[in-house]
């Protein structure tokens, strides 16, 4: 089921490192083809949006945008059961983003006061993976927090299924539960495009966020700069399992499975300094995979990038994970949360046999959208700091200028910058002329 790594004996530390495959999925073909497209989309807008869903969705489609009463519909033929799944998980969603949000502060330090407070984005662009399967998990983890962060308005992109002829209904479901404002039936490349830039149909907004796949990760980061780009490189989906002998084998080969799930380009990793582990684990996936209903889109991802490494102990892997640096990580083995404070590099770290990544990806509040492809490294999830923008107003007063300014002064003419200083330089030789009238301003 997985590609076997033998690294036991290799030492912590740059070789340990060199040693673990990275697949190359950004490379020059997939970046080529996604700067077409935006160029495409650039330039001839919504005809462009219509030739290309049809040539990559097969799907020709009656309209962009889907109907407000499309939403409501979907809401209404809901099974209860579903219902009650998406409205509790939106509850939990909503409970734990809202603690992210700061009310103003004032801060007031020799004469000096600022007052910093947060301020929502006009408009939030949402995208959520569509086609092959249907995702209003996404929806959720994606609209509830630029809802909580009260964000103007929310628009959400999805490719359409030749099954559905359009949107899945629980997608369209999901974004009426959740709050999104207008729903176009656009994926992939050309998505991100129309909404970086704007199209007759699709407006631009100031913040995508939401996972892809390799075209649409691309696409953001080719489109970054000119819109906001929320979160990493949220590209396909990776985990990373560590387990020794306390580990159930179903439970770890189940989540090695279930990642790659989603489709090609993923990463799916056990880590193991036992080899009967390692080969419980994948006599379990063999089982699991006999009757799952995705078992040769599963296989297919496994063999390009699944991986079981042998390694000498709990410090080695750790040193694995880092260098992978995973979306999921989960810790099925002793002393799972106090290996946990050790990992540098993960987007989301799940810790004992009864903590799968699945938690996170509906119900657990912290959001599925998660940096991908090593940028754990450097970015962590989607939160709702992301729909948010930091606002500051400064106020000085006469004695805080006073004390200030000369420092202001020295630091300008050391960088040779003469009208910064000759700016503080005008007022503090004002303010030597002795105290201003009530309510004048010097």
């Amino acid at each position: 089921m997985l590609n076997r790594l033998d690294l036991r004996g290799v030492a912590p530390g740059p070789d340990l490192v060199s040693a673990l495959p990275r697949p190359d999925i950004a490379g020059d073909g997939p970046r080529s083809a996604v700067r077409e497209i935006i160029a495409d989309v650039r330039n001839r807008g919504d005809a462009a949006l219509w030739e290309l869903t049809a040539r990559f969705d097969r799907v020709e489609l009656e309209a962009i945008e889907v109907a407000a009463d499309e939403l409501d519909a979907a809401v209404a033929d809901l099974e209860p059961g579903l219902r009650a799944a998406m409205e509790a998980a939106a509850t939990g969603i909503e409970a734990f983003h809202a603690h992210q949000v700061r009310p103003p502060e004032r801060i007031e330090s020799d004469g000096m006061t600022i007052v910093a407070s947060q301020r929502p984005i006009g408009r939030a662009g949402l995208y959520v993976p569509g086609g092959r399967a249907e995702y209003p998990s996404t929806v959720l983890m994606t609209a509830v927090p630029a809802r909580v962060a009260g964000v103007g308005e929310i628009v959400l992109c999805v490719p359409p299924s030749s099954e559905h002829g359009g949107i899945a209904p629980s997608v369209l479901a999901a974004a009426r539960l959740s709050g999104v404002d207008r729903v176009f039936a656009v994926g992939g490349a050309q998505a991100v495009a129309a909404m970086a830039y704007g199209t007759d149909t699709v407006p631009a907004v100031d913040v995508i966020a939401g996972p892809g796949n390799v075209y649409v990760a691309l696409a953001k980061q080719e489109v970054a700069g000119d819109v906001g780009i929320a979160a990493a490189f949220a590209g396909p989906s990776e985990v990373v399992v560590v387990a020794d002998d306390t580990a159930r084998p179903d439970y770890a080969a189940i989540d090695v499975i279930l990642q790659a799930e989603h489709g090609p380009d993923g990463l799916a990793w056990l880590v193991t300094w036992d080899e009967d582990v390692a080969e419980a684990v994948c006599r379990a996936g063999e089982e699991l995979l006999a009757e799952a209903p995705r078992a040769d889109e599963v296989r297919a991802t496994l063999k390009e990038g699944g991986y079981v490494a042998l390694v000498d102990g709990p410090d080695e892997a750790l040193v694995v994970v880092d260098a992978i640096a995973p979306e999921h990580l989960e810790l099925q083995c002793r002393r799972a949360q106090e290996l946990a404070t050790r990992v540098e590099n993960a987007g989301a770290i799940f810790c004992g046999n009864l903590s799968p990544a699945s938690l996170g990806d509906y119900v657990a509040g912290p959001r599925h959208v998660l940096p991908t492809f090593g940028s754990a490294r450097f970015a962590s999830a989607l939160t709702v700091a992301d729909f948010l923008k930091d606002h500051h107003v400064v106020t000085v007063t006469e004695p805080g200028l006073a004390r200030l300014g000369p420092h202001v002064v020295a630091l300008a003419n050391q960088e040779g910058l003469a009208a910064h200083a000759r700016s503080i330089e005008l007022r503090l030789e004002r303010l030597g002329a002795g105290p201003a009238p009530d309510g004048a301003v010097r």
